[in-house]
């Protein structure tokens, strides 16, 4: 087990590196000049001087090798720098956001994972129209880009009912729409995977001896066969995770709530590299240890995996 998760770990830290070469090269080689962010940005109309001045300060004129070089080692002691555009450190300009972020995340996460588990207990193994209508309208959720959704979700119940607000971070009413656009494409993928993983438990002969003994059809499904039929779910963790922080950007802008999307967003349009590798590398390192997570809870979900092993 120890081995297994040192050799998880270095894999991590590839992914990990290859996450912050990438994003390095695509922002440095991207048009635009980072110096007129560390000025406020192209409206600022700095001179040619001021730019020139700034450029040598922040090691601008340097080869985009060498950047790089400062940057990686930087990052390896810890230091993320201090953003080229709010003139304070990564770590605080990310850490000030990080709580709107993550509680729009979980309750999108724990709202596409109830919704796809009552509907899959509901559908799998009913009649084929049944399952047919659930299928069509969770393929429609999934296919449907999180922005045109919100914007539906805005037309109806924000513009026309009037019963949630449209932007804002304040609340739990402000929660609730930008928590269902994330959480309906979710949760139509992950229906979909478990109500075909509980159809075929529920022709296993164990399930045939639960039934035997009297127990309610609700019972079996909730107690016998859900927990067998968890190891897809489990698997498509990394969907989630993937899902979630990339919805976001897309979510907060949408919604005009504060988060690390609108962070990244903004950071991208201004060139500021250290925001960005840093909200990067914070993607990346959730999605490294969310998967190593998974990878232990195969042993806990499945019995037999432990076994084998």
């Amino acid at each position: 087990m120890i081995r297994f998760i040192a050799w998880r770990l270095l894999a991590g830290a590839g992914v990990l590196w290859g996450a912050a070469t990438l994003t390095f090269l695509v922002l440095h080689f991207t048009p635009g000049d980072p110096a007129e962010a560390v000025v406020g940005g192209e409206g600022a109309a700095p001179t040619p001087e001021v730019l020139a001045q700034i450029t040598a300060e922040y090691g601008l004129d340097r080869p985009w090798y060498e950047q790089y070089a400062g940057h990686l080692w930087r990052i390896v002691r810890g230091d993320f720098g201090t953003s080229y555009r709010l003139h304070t450190p990564v770590t605080q300009a990310i850490g000030e956001q990080a709580w709107a972020t993550m509680e729009l995340a979980l309750a999108a996460a724990v709202t596409g994972l109830v919704l796809a588990v009552a509907v899959a207990l509901a559908t799998a193994g009913r009649r084929r129209w049944i399952r047919g209508l659930a299928a069509g309208a969770e393929l429609l959720v999934a296919s449907t880009p999180a922005f045109w959704l919100g914007i539906v979700l805005l037309t109806v119940f924000s513009f026309g009912l009037r019963l949630l607000p449209a932007t804002g971070s304040h609340g739990l009413a402000s929660l609730v729409l930008p928590a269902l656009a994330l959480a309906l494409p979710i949760a139509g993928v992950l229906g979909h995977v478990l109500r075909e993983a509980l159809e075929e438990v529920l022709d296993e002969p164990f399930i045939v001896s639960a039934r035997s003994r009297g127990l309610a059809d609700t019972t079996v499904r909730v107690r016998h066969a859900l927990r067998h039929a968890l190891l897809p779910l489990v698997t498509m963790s990394g969907y989630w995770v993937g899902a979630l922080l990339g919805g976001a950007v897309i979510t907060e802008t949408l919604f005009t709530r504060q988060g690390i999307g609108r962070l990244l967003v903004a950071a991208v349009n201004a060139k500021d590299l250290p925001v960005v590798l840093g909200v990067v590398l914070l993607s990346a390192l959730v999605y490294v240890l969310v998967n190593l997570v998974v990878d232990l809870l195969y042993r806990v979900v499945d019995p037999r995996l432990k076994e084998a092993a």
